[in-house]
């Protein structure tokens, strides 16, 4: 009944961003010979610092629901069109002219609901929908049908120009975990009713599918906070909800040898955002780690000592003295470094 969509990505692109800034100064270059690189120089800034995974993706939707017909069979009469929003306790397709609705619950039916069934979650699925469709005053959401519980189901049949009844037969409705946006009509008006789907169709919660590169997952987890850059240039705010264990290998569209991909699902903090964007290729940036207030500068002052672990030549009165630093969070130009060097301190850098 229900399974997680899934749409095409495009390769990813892994950059990062950093807050603060840097410049460059030239300075006085001792005479060198032709072999020498050219050197300039840069201020230690203290900045905020963070990563950032720049992937492609998919608006789409949240999940993708398979609606089926069940009980007796009967002639399909009425059928929804595509792109139609089904809400709870409306009717999805008739079957013999009489309306199958829409209740919300995660698990389909498999019996009739009336007076002696044996208490079940079908039940308490049921008694939800009654209570949220304003039928179920004074009624106990459990898994037991009681006498309260055909009442509330006479009053939603009387209602909804049900015959009343205070039953619910196996068929009369579908359960669907909430409201279905149609996206295709398998079933044609004047057939009998089949195992064979009705229709399929989506949530209304707008997502979107992402695909990482497999090198690249280390950069990417459940739980990171993405923006998302919309066809219009508007952004919107979301989470890495899922990110799938496996890899999968897909055709690049230029040419390219194909790449392992990993899939993952952005969830959108407004679910509404760009619900009329099916499809639409976005751009999703999505923030892993981040340090505030910390000493930076450039990735390319770093130099290896010969002992392991880095250092950066400081220049000072026309002097230059080489001091180790621990290296923290890399961004894209600046790299977090602790050590025997101050804010302002400028620190060498190859220019050209």
């Amino acid at each position: 009944m229900r399974r997680r969509a899934v749409f095409a990505g495009a390769a990813a692109v892994v950059a990062a961003g950093a807050t603060g800034g840097w410049w460059v100064r030239d300075r006085p270059a001792p005479a060198a010979s032709t072999h020498q690189a050219a050197t300039g120089s840069v201020a230690v800034v203290r900045a905020d610092l963070s990563t950032t995974t720049r992937v492609t993706g998919a608006l789409g939707f949240r999940d993708t629901y398979t609606v089926f017909a069940q009980g007796p069979g009967g002639t399909v009469t009425g059928l929804p069109r595509p792109g139609q929003i089904i809400n709870r306790g409306e009717p999805v397709y008739d079957v013999d002219g009489r309306p199958v609705r829409l209740l919300y619950g995660n698990h389909p039916a498999w019996r009739s609901f009336g007076a002696g069934m044996t208490a079940g979650a079908d039940v308490h699925a049921l008694k939800e929908n009654l209570v949220a469709l304003g039928h179920g005053r004074a009624l106990t959401v459990d898994d037991r049908f009681t006498a309260a519980a055909s009442a509330a189901v006479r009053r939603w049949q009387q209602a909804t120009g049900q015959a009343v009844t205070g039953r619910v037969e196996l068929g009369a409705v579908t359960f669907q975990p909430g409201p279905v946006r149609v996206t295709e009509v398998t079933a044609q008006l004047g057939a009998t009713v089949s195992a064979d789907p009705v229709l399929s169709g989506t949530s209304t919660a707008a997502a979107v599918t992402i695909s990482v590169p497999a090198g690249r997952t280390y950069l990417v987890h459940t739980g990171d906070k993405v923006t998302v850059t919309m066809p219009d240039g508007a952004e919107a705010k979301g989470t890495v909800a899922e990110l799938s264990a496996v890899a999968e290998t897909t055709q690049s569209t230029d040419g390219r040898p194909p790449q392992p991909t990993v899939t993952g699902l952005v969830t959108l903090d407004d679910p509404a955002t760009g619900s009329d964007l099916d499809r639409a290729p976005v751009q999703v940036n999505i923030t892993g780690k981040s340090v505030r207030g910390v000493l930076a500068v450039p990735v390319t002052a770093l130099v290896a000592l010969a002992g392991g672990g880095y250092g950066v030549w400081i220049l000072a009165d026309g002097r230059r003295r080489l001091a180790a630093v621990t290296t923290g969070l890399f961004a894209e130009t600046l790299v977090e470094v602790r050590g025997d060097l101050h804010e302002g301190d400028l620190v060498e850098v190859p220019v050209g």
